[in-house]
C-alpha cells in the first residue's frame, strides 16, 4: 500500500462526516428538470449545490477538516488559498468553529468573493493570478505562523465532507444511473465517486473540466500527474493548473470518464439554468450541465444528476452572459445602418421601430470610420425584439427605405 492510498477515504469517514454536518449545511434539493430531460433525451435532476449555505458545496469539506484540528490547531487558526468557494467555506467553518482564518486569493478573484469571505470573518491576502500562486504564498504563510493550511481538495476530510452530496443523492433517486460532476483539483468528484461506487457500483460518474484547464484530464491520460503551465477560463472555481496526489488516484480509480467544455458552452449552460430554471450559477456550478447540453456527454434514456455546483458568480460577468444569451435566440441583436447624417435619418427608422412596438435599449454613433463617406454616420441600434418575425420587419423595411445594414447576433 502506498502513501496515496493509505490516505484514501472510507465509508466509515464517510457517514462520521454527515454526522458532523447534519446540522451544519442543507440536505440541498434535487429537482428534477422537464427542460433540460426534453433537450437533452436524458432523465434530467439537478442537485443544487449553488443553494447551500455560502452558495457552494465547499462548506461540507471546510467544516468537516476543521471540526477535525485538534484544541491546540484550533487555538492557532487556519490558512487556505481559493479562487472564492473554499475560500469562504473555510472562513465560515472557522467562524463557527471559533478559530482564526486566513485566506489568500488570486488577486483578479470575483469581489463578490472577497466580499463574501470578508463578511464571515476571515482576514484576506490578494496574491497571484491564479489559485497555484495563492496557494504557494498560503503554504508559506502557514508554515511561519504554525497556523494550520485547510487544502481546498487534497484531503481525506475535505473529500469525507464532499461525499456527503453523494449520501444525499442516493438516498432521494436510488435508481440514479449517471452522475456528471465538475472538476477542478478534484475534492469534489473524489468524494461524490467514492461514495456512490461504494453504494452502487453500476452507477457512472463523469467528470467535467473548462477545456483552458484540463489538468485532470491530461494527467489522466499520460497516466500520471501533469501540472499545466496556464489555466484560461471564466470558470474561476475550477481553474486548477495541478490536481493532489490523492484526488489524482481516487479519480483514475473511480470516475469512469473526464470529458471538456468550452466556456462559451458553460456560459450558455448558465444562461439557460437562468431563463429556463430561474438559478443562478456559477461557472463552474455550470459546467456539468454544459457537458450535457452540449452532447459532450450523451446519456439519452439514462437517469443522470448534474452536479450544481455553486451559485457565487460575478455579476459582470454574468449580466455579459444574460445579453450574449438573448443574443443566441435572437431576443436581442444589433443593427448598423450607414445613413446620411442629417436631421430626420434617424428619425424615420425609430419611428418604424416604435409603430412595431421593438424596444430600442441603445444607440451607438460612428462618424470617423475609414470606410464612410463624408456626410455619412454609422449608427448602431441594440434592439430587444421577439423572434423571427420583428427581424423580417426590420429587414423588409431596410431594404425598402434602400439603407445599407448589418445585423449581429
Amino acid at each position: 500500500m502506498n502513501m496515496t492510498e493509505q490516505y484514501m477515504i472510507s465509508m466509515t469517514d464517510v457517514m462520521e462526516a454527515e454526522k458532523i454536518l447534519r446540522n451544519v449545511v442543507k440536505n440541498t434539493p434535487l429537482e428534477h428538470s422537464r427542460i433540460f430531460s426534453e433537450i437533452t433525451g436524458s432523465d434530467v435532476y439537478l442537485k443544487l449545490e449553488n443553494l447551500q449555505t455560502t452558495g457552494s458545496f465547499k462548506i461540507r469539506g471546510a467544516y468537516n477538516k476543521i471540526y477535525h484540528l485538534s484544541q491546540e490547531e484550533k487555538k492557532n487558526g487556519v490558512v487556505a488559498a481559493s479562487a472564492g468557494n473554499h475560500s469562504q467555506g473555510v472562513a465560515y467553518a472557522a467562524k463557527t468553529l471559533n478559530t482564526k482564518a486566513v485566506i489568500f486569493m488570486p488577486i483578479f478573484t470575483p469581489p463578490i468573493k472577497v466580499i463574501a469571505t470578508k463578511y464571515y470573518g476571515a482576514e484576506v491576502q490578494l496574491y497571484g493570478y491564479s489559485y497555484d500562486d495563492a496557494y504557494k504564498k498560503a503554504i508559506e504563510y502557514a508554515e511561519k505562523h504554525k497556523m494550520s493550511y485547510i487544502h481546498a481538495f487534497n484531503d481525506p476530510y475535505i473529500i469525507a465532507g464532499q461525499a456527503t452530496i453523494g449520501l444525499e443523492i442516493f438516498e432521494s433517486l436510488k435508481d440514479v444511473e449517471a452522475v456528471i460532476v465538475p472538476i477542478g483539483g478534484g475534492g469534489l468528484i473524489s468524494g461524490i465517486s467514492f461514495a456512490l461506487k461504494s453504494l452502487n457500483s453500476k452507477i457512472k460518474i463523469i467528470g467535467v473540466e473548462a477545456e483552458g484547464a484540463p489538468s485532470m484530464k491530461q494527467s489522466l491520460e499520460k497516466g500520471e500527474i501533469v501540472p499545466l503551465k496556464t489555466a484560461d477560463t471564466i470558470a474561476d472555481g475550477i481553474a486548477v493548473k495541478i490536481p493532489g496526489p490523492l484526488t489524482f488516484e481516487m479519480t483514475r480509480i473511480y470516475v469512469d470518464d473526464v470529458v471538456t467544455v468550452t466556456d462559451d458552452e458553460i456560459a450558455y449552460a448558465m444562461y439557460m439554468l437562468l431563463t429556463r430554471n430561474k438559478l443562478v450559477a456559477e461557472p463552474a456550478g455550470a459546467a456539468s450541465l454544459a457537458a450535457l447540453l452540449s452532447g459532450k456527454v450523451n446519456l439519452k434514456g439514462k437517469k443522470v444528476v448534474s452536479i450544481i455546483s455553486g451559485g457565487n458568480v460575478d455579476y459582470t460577468l454574468l449580466s455579459q452572459i444574460i445579453f450574449k444569451g438573448l443574443m443566441t435566440e435572437k431576443l436581442l441583436f444589433k443593427i448598423k445602418v450607414k445613413i446620411l447624417d442629417k436631421p430626420g435619418q434617424l428619425k424615420k427608422i425609430l419611428e418604424f421601430l416604435s409603430q412595431k412596438q421593438i424596444n430600442v435599449i441603445d444607440i451607438e454613433t460612428d462618424r470617423i470610420s475609414q470606410k464612410l463617406n463624408a456626410g455619412s454616420v454609422y449608427i448602431t441600434l441594440t434592439i430587444q425584439a421577439v423572434g423571427q418575425e420583428n427581424l423580417t420587419a426590420i429587414e423588409e423595411f431596410m431594404k425598402q427605405e434602400n439603407i445599407e445594414y448589418t445585423l449581429d447576433f
